[in-house]
Order: structure tokens, then C-alpha cells, then sequence
């Protein structure tokens, strides 16, 4: 038996059947869970580090895009120079 980090409910968890790292669902919450013991069986909650890296990553490509976007402009900026506008 475990205890779920997020409701405190008792989940049925064989440490024969896991091993450590591995992710497993509350049945009474739904949270995301990992092995982090296996003698005795102990969970922790994994969604809420999982969010976090999400919205790192996104940042960062948000910001790389946002680079990429500023040499494209530039690019066409000289294009445009040499051209007559008459």
C-alpha cells in the first residue's frame, strides 16, 4: 500500500510490480505519480514539474522564433534598398 501525495488516498501498489521511476495514476484523483521507493512503496506527484519544463520550453522557443522572426525582417529590409519605388 501507498499514500497519494495529492488526496492522501491508500493505493494498491505491489513493489514486486514496480520499480523505481515508474509512473503510475491515482484511481481516486487522477494524479500523475511516481515510484520514487519501492520497499517501502512511496509516491510523489510528477504533474506539477512536468507543467513547469512544458512552459520552459515553450519560452524558449517562443524567443527563437521571435530571433529568427527579426533577421527574416532585416533580410527583407535589404531587399527592398535597391529598389525604385516610382
Amino acid at each position: 500500500m501507498a499514500t497519494c501525495p495529492e488526496c492522501d488516498a491508500e493505493i494498491e501498489v505491489d513493489e514486486f510490480d514496480v520499480d523505481k521511476g515508474d509512473l503510475i495514476s491515482c484511481p481516486d484523483c487522477g494524479s500523475n505519480l511516481e515510484v520514487t521507493s519501492i520497499a517501502p512503496v512511496e509516491l510523489e506527484s510528477v504533474e506539477d514539474d512536468e507543467d513547469e519544463e512544458d512552459d520552459e520550453d515553450e519560452d524558449a522557443e517562443g524567443e527563437e522564433d521571435f530571433e529568427d522572426d527579426a533577421d527574416d525582417d532585416a533580410d527583407d529590409v535589404d531587399d527592398t534598398a535597391g529598389e525604385d519605388l516610382d
